[in-house]
């Protein structure tokens, strides 16, 4: 993703600037853009480019945010063939956070205007830390805009919890203000917006659970069959984690009596890169039909020894009464960016509405 603001990007960067102000010396910026980038992983270059911005840029942020008003207007169409071109946008948006904090009823408008060419879901997080109550009053504003892209950042800026971005402590605390937003939010006629309002409700309900649960039983009132994707979307952590007031708000049955015949393994080893395939029988115990959801738990070694559980989907189904069912399923241990693996004793664990029915062991070598 760092490519995204590689060589390509600062040249699209220094044309928007040559086309805002002409006095702007664009061959100086270029250079200094690229001095030292391919060294850099993909926040670093956005906070230096941010950096060379403000070289260049008027150091009065009022003059600067004039400037910057104009810069939808004369960026480029967007090429599919470019699906990261995008990303030149992004330090013009975070500049405006780190240089127009202290200018909120100047920054917050430019931020919304610029939102369409980069979200500014990133740079609008210092403001609702710092202006809460100015910053606030514009997000209700914007809630009707017309813009979907404007719509979705009032959703996804004030998730709590944002991947990459800075932390809302404040609504880890107290969802209230937030829940507000997404109230005015969950019709919207945009899927992206709609999702966005689902991945906020899911940020809330790691701190929150039972208040998300008490939000989509009142959403589930005369729910659209959009309603009811963003509630299943918004709730998925509370299934991963076994919460046992989710299933019956999702229709599964909330105490099923499900026994489980077998489980076993293909092999007790594997070595990191391979794939292990496990196999389950289980059986309705039940006289009526049961509607249940499938997962199992990988419980990975981690440095200091302990293990920690990442669960994975297999399947939902409805269950006949006495019904056996049987399902395999291959899982890779493959090297991932976002996953580094111990050697050790590993374990699969399987979990039918969260509850766990078994688990098998098998060792993991590098």
């Amino acid at each position: 993703m760092k490519d995204g603001l590689g060589p390509q990007a600062i040249v699209r960067m220094a044309a928007v600037l040559q086309a805002l102000d002409a006095e702007i010396a664009t061959d100086h910026f270029r250079a200094k853009a690229l001095d030292g980038i391919e060294q850099l992983e993909l926040k670093q270059r956005v906070n230096h480019l941010i950096s060379v911005l403000h070289d260049f840029l008027p150091a009065d942020f009022e003059r600067a945010a004039r400037l910057l008003s104009g810069l939808r207007s004369h960026w480029p169409a967007a090429n599919p063939d470019e699906p990261l071109a995008g990303f030149a946008a992004w330090p013009f948006i975070d500049y405006i956070a780190e240089f127009g904090i202290d200018h909120p009823e100047v920054a917050l408008p430019l931020l919304r205007s610029l939102t369409g060419l980069f979200s500014a879901e990133f740079a609008i997080r210092p403001f609702i830390i710092r202006h809460f109550e100015i910053t606030y009053r514009h997000l209700l504003a914007w809630v009707e805009d017309c813009d979907d892209n404007v719509r979705r950042l009032v959703s996804e800026g004030t998730r709590p919890r944002l991947p990459w971005g800075q932390r809302l402590p404040d609504f880890c605390q107290d969802p209230s203000p937030v829940l507000v937003l997404l109230e005015l939010l969950k019709d919207d006629g945009s899927e992206t917006v709609r999702r966005s309002v689902a991945n906020n409700l899911n940020d809330i309900a790691k701190d929150h659970p039972d208040q998300v649960i008490c939000t989509c039983h009142r959403w589930l009132k005369n729910a659209s069959p959009e309603r009811h994707r963003i509630i299943r979307h918004a709730t998925r952590s509370l299934v991963k984690a076994g919460h046992p007031a989710v299933f019956g708000l999702l229709g599964y049955t909330e105490n099923p009596v499900v026994q489980l015949g077998s489980m076993s393994l293909d092999r007790a080893q594997i070595r990191l890169g391979e794939s292990l395939t496990f196999t389950v029988e289980l059986v309705s115990g039940s006289q009526q039909e049961q509607n249940i959801v499938i997962d199992y738990a990988v419980h990975h070694v981690k440095a200091n020894g302990t293990k920690r559980p990442k669960v994975f989907k297999l399947s939902t189904r409805k269950l006949l009464p006495g019904e056996p069912v049987t399902l395999r399923k291959s899982h890779a241990f493959h090297p991932i960016t976002t996953r580094k693996y111990y050697a050790g004793t590993h374990a699969i664990e399987l979990l039918v509405n969260g509850k766990s029915l078994g688990r098998v062991e098998f060792e993991l070598t590098l």
